[in-house]
């Protein structure tokens, strides 16, 4: 596996683990992936990879999203992380994520949020095991649109890990 910066090309594979992540229920309250413009209009062009295999097939993939239009949180970001189902458990998610707080630690990025349904167990180990913590949890926050709890109300944690500031 190799960690690969995410382009364009990368696209209909990235859609696809994306729509994968939404199906389930357990990723996002998103109810379809957006178009090509809009992920890459709003994820940050320096910190966003691709796993790929031997054969350049996209196993999962990490990008992170500014958090506000404002100045002051210009070092503030939230991370995105999608794994294909058929690569869970292969060490995916965490080079993945590895990849990305290395790139925001030298882009000068001091807190990266992650927001994780509770229920999604994997995702909030992963993230701890990273230097992540829980700051809070926001509940009722959406209606899931997907997945065996479709229609109901779902809480999420605030994790975030924060880098030490020069």
């Amino acid at each position: 596996m190799r960690i690969v910066p995410l382009t364009a090309a990368h696209w209909p594979e990235v859609r696809d683990v994306y729509a994968r992540g939404i199906a389930t229920g357990e990723s996002t309250l998103e109810s379809e992936p957006p178009d090509w413009d809009r992920f890459d209009a709003g994820k940050l062009p320096d910190h966003r990879f691709v796993a790929v295999d031997e054969d350049g097939t996209v196993l999962g993939w990490v990008a992170a999203s500014p958090t506000s239009e404002r100045a002051v949180y210009a070092g503030v970001v939230e991370v995105s992380v999608y794994v294909h189902p058929d690569a869970h458990g292969r060490g995916v998610g965490r080079a993945l994520l590895t990849a990305l707080l290395a790139s925001t630690d030298r882009g000068g990025i001091w807190t990266v949020q992650a927001v994780v349904f509770p229920e999604n167990r994997a995702s909030v180990a992963l993230h701890t095991s990273l230097g992540f913590r829980v700051v809070g949890r926001r509940e009722r926050l959406g209606r899931a649109a997907h997945g065996p709890r479709a229609g109901t109300w779902r809480d999420v944690l605030l994790l975030e890990r924060r880098r030490s500031r020069d």
